[in-house]
């Protein structure tokens, strides 16, 4: 029963826009956690999964004009956004390639710090991305990622259309083998794989009118609507109404919301 593309959200135009604006609605939380690593001027960088955008310019800027950051993207149309923000942007030090997190072919043991930010809680078998990861990493050398933990958005007063579509929103997910609590499990899934003096950081955002992130859960929604149709989760009408009715009451200033809890974790690899 699973998707033939791995993406949880998928690749639609809509996914594109909304991972463009969370570059800039995320950048602050990834400055804090590039700023816990040691001084990154001159380290080779490897983004995995960075989209259209990712923290491509702010790994360009840390890096200096003697570092490199390499961003590998699965989705050709997000390769050449990203291509064309690096141009538009004079970011001379930064490449993105098209290519699979699981086997990107490149040279082992090749970069100072590997980074990922919301990419396996979208993908299904993470572990295979996360062990990736660690094997292009020098002997040394550092490991941050920034995941999520569900629920999307808390809200209150509750609303039960929203509990019905968050219950079709996991039941596909756990369908498609995607753990969407997976930052949960972060620190621990770093050290089983060798990463020593893990740290963390929680995280977590009130969304007001105006935030940015406020309307997340209605847009996740939209964007795996046509998936969860063709899988049976649930029946257009039904999913037609119970959208309606969330995005009408995001749209409510007297509605409370409360992002996910994202979870920051570090640390670096033994030395040889």
């Amino acid at each position: 029963m699973g998707s033939a593309d791995p993406y949880y959200l998928g690749y639609s135009a809509a996914e594109t826009q909304r991972l463009q604006r969370q570059a800039a609605e995320l950048a602050d939380d990834s400055a804090w956690l590039f700023d816990q690593l040691e001084p990154l001027g001159g380290a080779r960088v490897l983004e995995i999964g960075c989209g259209p955008q990712g923290c491509l310019d702010v790994l360009s800027e840390r890096v200096g004009p003697s570092g490199s950051v390499l961003g590998v993207e699965r989705s050709e149309e997000a390769v050449i956004l990203a291509r064309g923000l690096a141009a538009e942007r004079e970011l001379s030090n930064v490449e993105v390639i098209c290519g699979d997190a699981r086997h990107t072919s490149l040279p082992r043991q090749l970069f100072d710090v590997v980074t990922a930010r919301l990419v396996l809680v979208n993908i299904p078998e993470p572990e295979e991305v996360l062990a990736e990861a660690i094997a292009l990493l020098r002997p040394g050398g550092r490991i941050a990622f920034h995941e999520a933990s569900w629920p999307a958005q808390t809200i209150d007063p509750p609303l039960p259309a929203w509990d019905r579509l968050y219950e079709v929103l996991q039941a596909y997910a756990a369908s498609n083998g995607i753990d969407k609590f997976i930052g949960r499990r972060l620190p621990r899934l770093l050290r089983e794989h060798g990463v020593r003096d893990v740290q963390v950081r929680p995280i977590v955002h009130a969304c007001p009118i105006g935030h940015g992130r406020r309307m997340l859960a209605a847009q996740f929604v939209d964007n795996v609507a046509e998936r969860m149709i063709a899988q049976g989760f649930i029946t257009r009408p039904e999913l037609n109404e119970l959208s309606g009715q969330l995005k009408r009451h995001l749209e409510n200033p007297g509605t409370f919301v409360i992002g996910p809890l994202y979870v920051q974790a570090w640390g670096h690899i033994t030395s040889m």
